[in-house]
């Protein structure tokens, strides 16, 4: 039946919906949920236009994409989660626990095994390793307030071990092979401001109270041995595949299709925004590459201080973009290594790896964000600022 006004026109049912309800409730709510939810990656994307409008799509564009880099995150990120669907990291933070007693000597432990990992496994790979641990630590003993801190600093740690082997950081790789640096002289030039991070992220550790730790949730896990045996044969296939021993892409179909028998839903968890991220990034850098204004910029800008517009480039587009561009427009490796190290630290965009911290911390923290990213810029600065002063010293 329809409805009839008192004045005999027709009026609309309560329950329809009018097109500007629809446009609210359908689009513009679901839009602005994602773009709350994944602030970055709408932020990459929306750069990435910007860089798109001034360099058109071409084939040029295929070579912009790490697929490496991609595989291995992708790798890691679902063997990552099928461990945490046997407990392994319960069964680990457990042992930290009981071992180590306190909130200060259980943040050593996490921000000092990132550091070394990032040495061996590269940086992306040692936060992807460590940071659930770290979470699991912090939650089952109640200290999640302290998450945030424990956090960037696994991230300092992270992209601070790495730059003393070539591996240890993408961009070190790239410069120790695009300008043929000896080992020996690589150490040389990146041993005082690894020394010089390593004392620093002591020091500042050591600030965190020893409060002692108490398991919340006593419950007991047994690791099932032949899933525990699986998942790690993947994980080190990950690891190969980052040391060039796998070919990536048959290591990425190794891995997917094992997941898909034993655990399909670490496939479905895999952080796929962060993926998408990742390319947003590349494309961006790869389109400022070949704007001709910024390689002129560049071109007149790094002659005069090559450690301190290294750094300032990072900033902007991120350590590894700015190693692979600046490297095109100097000689100077030796002041160009350090810079793009640690311009790593700083803002949220300076390294990739950061971004990975910061979507972890997100997972669990989703309310927290904004604290999150007050903290981690000030800290971030203040390591860079010490880092940067030590190296620029040593240049007189």
């Amino acid at each position: 039946m329809k409805a009839v006004s008192l004045n005999g026109r027709q009026s609309i049912p309560k329950n329809h919906m009018s097109l500007g309800d629809f446009f609210n409730n359908h689009i513009l709510q679901p839009v602005t949920a994602f773009a709350k939810k994944q602030a970055v990656l709408c932020i990459a994307l929306a750069v990435m236009a910007v860089t798109c409008i001034l360099v058109p799509p071409d084939t040029a564009y295929l070579g912009y994409f790490d697929l490496r880099t991609l595989a291995t995150l992708f790798c890691t990120l679902a063997v990552v989660s099928a461990f945490s669907h046997i407990h392994l990291f319960e069964v680990i933070s457990k042992t930290i626990v009981i071992k180590l007693h306190t909130l200060r000597n259980a943040t050593l432990g996490l921000v000092f095994i990132t550091f070394i990992g990032s040495m061996l496994l590269a940086n992306d790979m040692a936060l992807l390793t460590f940071l659930p641990l770290g979470y699991f630590v912090l939650n089952s003993t109640g200290n999640k307030k302290s998450m945030a801190f424990v956090f960037i600093m696994q991230n300092i740690a992270a992209n601070l071990g790495g730059m003393i082997t070539p591996f240890g950081n993408p961009q070190n790789l790239y410069l120790y092979s695009y300008f043929n640096i000896a080992t020996t002289e690589f150490v040389q030039i990146m041993l005082p401001s690894f020394l010089t991070a390593t004392l620093l992220i002591l020091a500042i550790c050591l600030f965190v109270k020893p409060t002692p730790l108490t398991l919340k949730n006593e419950e007991e896990y047994h690791l099932p041995v032949k899933r525990t045996l699986l998942y790690s044969v993947l994980f080190v296939c990950s690891i190969l595949i980052v040391f060039r021993v796998i070919p990536y892409i048959a290591g990425t179909v190794v891995i997917t299709i094992a997941l898909l028998f034993l655990d399909r839903k670490a496939i479905k968890e895999v952080n796929y925004p962060l993926l998408a991220t990742f390319c947003a990034f590349f494309v961006f850098s790869g389109n400022l590459a070949r704007i001709p204004a910024v390689n002129s910029f560049f071109s007149g800008l790094l002659p005069m201080n090559t450690l301190l517009f290294g750094i300032l480039s990072c900033q902007c587009i991120s350590n590894v973009p700015s190693a692979v561009l600046l490297s095109h427009f100097t000689t100077d490796y030796a002041n160009l290594l350090p810079a793009v190290n640690i311009g790593g630290l700083g803002t949220l965009i300076a390294s990739l790896a950061s971004l990975i911290t910061f979507s972890e911390y997100r997972k669990h923290n989703p309310e927290q964000t904004k604290n999150y990213i007050l903290l981690f810029t000030a800290i971030n600065f203040g390591f860079m600022a010490v880092l940067f002063t030590v190296q620029s010293l040593l240049l007189h």
